[in-house]
């Protein structure tokens, strides 16, 4: 089993399907989300992506595109916590891909909470939530930079499952969430967060204080159903704006154009970065 995030042990539990409903064409769009007229115009990816734990070479890169069954790639590009090393994923790769036309995904793997059962880098604690979310998301932005991704693009926050029953914990990720996500607003970064709908996912979407949460939600529902929208689990309301990404499907190995690699499969319709 690879090694995506933190660690593929203990992430595969009982998740239900609640049904289907197949993406629409792969498509580009420019949305305006962000009230303030500073802000960029929202670049939004509407299509079938994939992550890896590690971004493929350029030539893979070139077949699968080829190959066209996917138009997204979700790429680590930074956190103590991230899981693979990253040799090709460098600016002018990143700029490669996007003008073969592909649409990029940003994850930052930041501090994982005090209650996870996991081996990390980085935890933070009550004390200093704000202060690690703050750091992470300014750590963020400079990977995000020198990569190429411009000031409009989103930011996905990676944050693995914890006991969201423990409220002291789960008050504490709260903190750390806004904290990374305000930080982030103030250099002009789109907030995300990606997380599992059975707990880091789900405390985001039922959080009654809507105060400083991320604007995108990237939900890992492993139910193997292509959709951002029959299967959502949470209130309709919520993050209808082009702004949901679904991981539905978990390492799976695919040949393409004679390249294989083991991905995760999403359904995107939510913000790509802005590279230039």
């Amino acid at each position: 089993m690879s090694k995506h995030r933190l660690s593929r042990k203990g992430r595969y539990t009982a998740l239900a399907t609640t049904g289907v409903a197949v993406v629409a064409a792969a498509g580009v769009a420019a949305q305006t989300s962000m009230a303030a007229s500073a802000w960029p115009a929202q670049k939004t990816y509407m299509g079938r992506a994939f992550d890896a734990c590690t971004a493929p070479s350029l030539t893979a890169m070139k077949a699968w595109k080829k190959d066209a069954y996917y138009g997204g790639v979700a790429v680590y590009i930074g956190g103590r916590n991230r899981g693979c090393a990253q040799p090709n994923l460098t600016r002018p790769w990143v700029k490669s891909v996007d003008t073969l036309g592909w649409r990029v995904i940003p994850l930052y793997v930041g501090a994982q909470p005090p209650c996870q059962k996991s081996g990390n880098k980085e935890r933070f604690t009550a004390a200093t939530a704000a202060s690690v979310g703050a750091s992470n998301a300014n750590d963020a932005v400079a990977k995000a930079s020198a990569l190429g991704m411009k000031a409009g693009s989103p930011v996905y926050l990676n944050m693995e499952p914890y006991d969201i029953a423990d409220k002291a914990c789960n008050d504490a990720t709260l903190t750390y969430v806004r904290s990374f996500t305000k930080t982030l607003r103030a250099k002009t970064y789109r907030a995300g967060l990606y997380g599992f709908s059975s707990s880091s996912a789900k405390a985001i979407a039922t959080a009654k204080d809507r105060t400083d949460l991320p604007g995108n939600l990237w939900y890992a529902l492993w139910n193997g159903q292509e959709t951002t929208t029959k299967d959502w689990p949470w209130d309709p309301k919520l993050y209808t704006d082009h702004s949901r990404g679904h991981q539905y499907k978990a390492n799976s190995k695919e040949t393409r154009g004679g390249y294989t690699i083991n991905v995760d499969r999403n359904a995107w319709d939510a913000p790509v970065a802005i590279v230039g």
